[in-house]
């Protein structure tokens, strides 16, 4: 195996790997790609680890252009250069490149040797990796995957085979929540508090890696103001016109263009993640202020640590990411219905589901709650909307509060830890 960092312990994760097997030795340029330290490496790791059982090392190449002896690779031909020097006979060669939108002109190289026995591997932390001359050279002969954090199951598995597990599910589940999903939290115990200082390295390096110095941005603090703007605002509709207010009441100068240019640097970085509404019964996309979610839930303690009042939209932070990694298209509903004000007089309301997700023409919807504090009010609030929803798919209303159960009309209520943990939704 050429050029390659073997790490001591690879923990499989088949909810990946699984997709990206069915393309090995396929004509096809498989670009993995994810929030910064989201585990893109050690999935690489796994798919390298998967063709060597079956192939000599000397034909599994790969270059992490991070690393210091690949710094020296500045452009196209270099890296042309470089790959050659490794291969020495007509059989196929696999190629693993990470982050090579650090080498001026790498899309070149890349088309070059496809065109080569090769089979190739690419990791980025931007999704305009898969712009520019990348997408004008290659488009039609790629496929991606989106790699996302740990989820609960995975952060059992990894927390177990790194022996800092507990046989305690509500546990693993507290933990999760507090800790979060980046891997490398469940490779050894951490306090709260190392954690979260862990977490703000891994937020400085998105941002200020992934963002500022890659797009040589003019105004790094109007970004991070932004960015603390849209961190305590996960799960609330946003417009540009509200962050330009609670700009301007921050004494910041900027202007809803650039407002607009920053939000999309955010989301190109994978650390926020726009969330459109959409209307339930007319299955229209609503042009109306969208949501945005967090990459990774626990990104908001950099900033905020755990503050009691955040913990429902993290909760729901939580739901979010993981229907995305069961490959869902997730949407916020919403629903107009009839009904009577107090004074007896029919209108129309219009409510809201937390999310209204589709997946090969098939739709889930979930509603999520903390707790059911007041059972009466959280009952209505939060099955209302699915109860007014006229067809057989699963509804959820997903909760934290252990002591409630229910199925209303075909409304499942259910803990998080049962909703993450669940085979098929």
């Amino acid at each position: 195996m050429t050029n390659n960092e073997k790490p001591d312990k690879i923990v499989e994760r088949e909810v990946y790997t699984d997709r990206i097997k069915d393309f090995i030795d396929k004509p096809l340029i498989k670009i993995i790609t994810g929030l910064h330290r989201s585990g893109k490496s050690n999935v690489l790791n796994l798919v390298m680890q998967e063709i060597a059982q079956c192939v000599d090392a000397e034909h599994i190449i790969r270059i992490n252009f991070e690393d210091v002896e690949n710094q020296w690779i500045k452009t196209n031909l270099q890296l042309n250069e470089h790959i050659l020097s490794f291969i020495k006979d007509n059989k196929c060669y696999y190629l693993f490149l990470n982050e090579p939108q650090l080498v001026d002109g790498w899309e070149k190289s890349v088309n070059g040797f496809r065109l080569k026995n090769t089979d190739i591997y690419i990791t980025g932390s931007n999704s305009k990796l898969l712009s520019g001359e990348f997408a004008t050279l290659l488009a039609g002969r790629y496929v991606k995957f989106d790699i996302h954090g740990l989820s609960l199951r995975e952060f059992i598995k990894f927390r177990n085979a790194y022996g800092i597990g507990t046989d305690d599910e509500n546990k693993e589940l507290d933990d999760y929540i507090e800790i979060g999903g980046f891997p490398l939290l469940s490779t050894m115990k951490f306090t709260p508090d190392a954690a979260h200082s862990i977490i703000q390295d891994i937020n400085s390096s998105a941002v200020i890696k992934d963002v500022i110095e890659r797009k040589k941005l003019r105004n790094p603090e109007l970004l991070k103001k932004l960015v603390a703007f849209v961190y305590d605002n996960i799960g609330n509709s946003i417009s540009v016109s509200s962050i330009t207010k609670y700009l301007k009441d921050e004494e910041t100068c900027s202007d809803p263009n650039t407002i607009t240019e920053y939000l999309g640097y955010l989301e190109d970085a994978f650390i926020v993640h726009r969330v459109q509404k959409f209307d339930v019964k007319g299955k229209t996309l609503l042009k109306t202020n969208d949501k945005f979610y967090l990459g990774e839930h626990s990104l908001q303690y950099a900033l905020f640590g755990s503050k009691p009042s955040n913990k429902g939209k993290i909760i729901e932070n939580i739901v979010y990411l993981e229907l995305l990694r069961r490959k869902y298209n997730v949407t916020v509903g919403n629903i107009q219905v009839a009904m009577h004000d107090k004074n007896n007089k029919r209108i129309t309301k219009t409510l809201e589901i937390d999310f209204a997700a589709e997946k090969y023409g098939s739709y889930i919807y979930v509603q999520v709650c903390l707790e059911f504090s007041d059972y009466t009010k959280t009952k209505v609030r939060e099955f209302a909307p699915l109860l007014a929803i006229n067809n057989h798919y699963p509804k959820y209303v997903v909760t934290l509060d252990r002591m409630w159960r229910a199925d209303e009309n075909g409304v499942k209520g259910i803990h998080l830890k049962d909703f993450l943990l669940k085979q098929e939704l």
